[in-house]
């Protein structure tokens, strides 16, 4: 693949899994990482094209970009939209709340207003809390994470349902948010490829799959996301 590789994301601030954009360093994270090494096995350059949440398969199926490389969770509702590769990321889900909260388990969770992504998920473990009021965020919003911490601060919901990899900066002391338990959903992430694009999901498939054969998808990982267990030891893909 000597053209660019295309790649949409969102421009937004959720370390360790991607920065903001910048002139000086692009961008950086885990899933910058990724693209790297996948642009390096490809022999070919990586471009970033920064979209909203819910423009992202849509740019794939019309061909704006080749590929999803954006916290996609491979789910039966995604997958009748676009193809995906191999995982490239197994996490769980974890249950963020506002520090000195008195929610401590889902028990605690009835009538309460839980925000997670729409078309998530997150929002689809969000929907399993018996007596919660689940709270969609992400149409048409440029960082829809920082939307939902705002909210949490503000007491507009009480909880927020995400991926742990981007509760691990805000760490056990943070004076604002709490993790207060974790859900061992095990969601494996894939790159989204458009369906008659069938000759660009094999090749980038192809070079994930050498990425992890070969160890260097190994060494990304433990360089942004050390506190974390490497999925691809352990768990069948």
């Amino acid at each position: 693949m000597s053209a660019p590789l295309r790649l949409a994301c969102l421009d937004a601030e959720a370390p360790p899994l991607f920065s903001l954009w910048t002139t000086e360093r692009g961008r950086e994270g885990y899933e910058p990482g990724v693209a790297e090494a996948l642009g390096a096995e490809l022999r070919g350059p990586v471009e970033w094209v920064r979209l909203p949440w819910v423009e992202m398969i849509p740019a794939v199926q019309r061909g704006d970009v080749d590929a999803v490389l954006c916290g996609q969770g491979i789910t039966a509702e995604r997958s009748a939209q676009i193809n995906f590769t191999r995982p490239y990321a197994v996490f769980h889900e974890g249950v963020l709340v506002r520090r000195g909260s008195a929610i401590q388990g889902t028990e605690d969770l009835v009538g309460r207003r839980v925000a997670a992504i729409e078309n998530s998920t997150n929002m689809a473990l969000a929907e399993t809390f018996t007596g919660a009021i689940p709270v969609a965020f992400g149409a048409g919003s440029d960082d829809v994470y920082a939307d939902m911490l705002a909210a949490l601060l503000k007491g507009d919901v009480d909880a927020v349902v995400d991926d742990d990899v981007l509760f691990v900066p805000l760490g056990a002391t943070h004076p604002d948010y709490g993790l207060v338990f974790t859900v061992q959903t095990g969601n494996k992430w894939g790159i989204g490829v458009a369906k008659d694009r069938p000759q660009v999901l094999a090749e980038i498939d192809g070079a994930l799959g050498r990425l992890i054969d070969s160890g260097r998808l190994r060494e990304v990982w433990k360089r942004w996301l050390p506190t974390l267990g490497y999925p691809f030891d352990e768990v069948p893909v």
